[in-house]
């Protein structure tokens, strides 16, 4: 039995249950292209339980079939404890990465530092354009103050190493963030995979740390989904694949 265990709010089911009818605190039945799955409502801990029934060959795809992004803006407490992020950063960690040269490190961001992060962004902003609106200044100082963790994944980019392409780590990087957002739903939370600005200005870069070798692959926002995560229209793969004609 594969199991996914994802918060939400009471009245809300963070996944496609357009063709379900929801009973709280009872377990029902439910179909949907990848097979039965069961869900479970538990109001007095705000969890559901979704199970994938074993003899459903593609189960193991479930998680990555309910996988959404909840808005930053939507992630609320509580967030994950230390050792619970830990336990996301080793599976995090388990990405494709050419040449074993590791090129990303992590950097939290939680507490009050969300808050004082915010007021460096919000002061930049204003330094580059000093008639910018109160909208836009605020949405800068609230940038990071939303989710009560973000982790920024940083790409390490070692300009002497010409063996492995710059790109190829770069990608890597890349996969931590999505593998990351997958354990984060993992294990019950919301995430959301940001950049902005923040990620490509120097001196943003620089109020984080970021070195002229790093760049930012992305800030990932974690926490209790406030709200049903949105879901939009996906590309049909059939229409994306074609044969090598040679």
């Amino acid at each position: 039995m594969i199991q996914v265990r994802v918060r939400a709010r009471a009245g809300h089911w963070p996944g496609p249950a357009a063709n379900l009818s929801e009973r709280h605190g009872a377990s029902f039945w439910g179909d949907n292209a990848q097979g039965r799955i069961a869900f479970t409502s538990f109001p007095a801990t705000g969890y559901r339980s979704v199970t994938a029934s074993a003899n459903t060959p593609d189960s193991a795809l479930i998680p990555l079939d309910f996988r959404r992004s909840v808005p930053a803006r939507q992630l609320g407490e509580p967030g994950p404890d230390d050792a619970t992020l830990l336990r996301m950063l080793r599976s995090a960690v388990r990405v494709p990465d050419h040449g074993k040269r590791v090129p990303f490190r992590f950097l939290r961001i939680q507490g009050d530092a969300r808050a004082r992060l915010g007021e460096a962004l919000a002061a930049l902003t204003l330094q580059r354009d000093p008639a910018a609106g109160s909208a836009v200044v605020d949405k800068d100082r609230q940038r990071f103050t939303h989710a009560p963790l973000v982790v920024a994944v940083i790409a390490v980019l070692d300009p002497d190493d010409a063996q492995i392409p710059e790109q190829e780590r770069l990608l890597s990087a890349g996969c931590v963030c999505f593998a990351l957002l997958q354990a984060a739903q993992s294990l019950g939370f919301g995430a959301n995979w940001i950049t902005g600005w923040p990620a490509y200005d120097d001196q943003a870069r620089r109020l984080l740390g970021v070195a002229a070798h790093e760049r930012v692959a992305g800030f990932i926002h974690i926490g209790t989904p406030q709200l049903e995560a949105p879901e939009r229209e996906r590309p049909d793969p059939a229409a994306l694949l074609t044969d090598l004609a040679l």
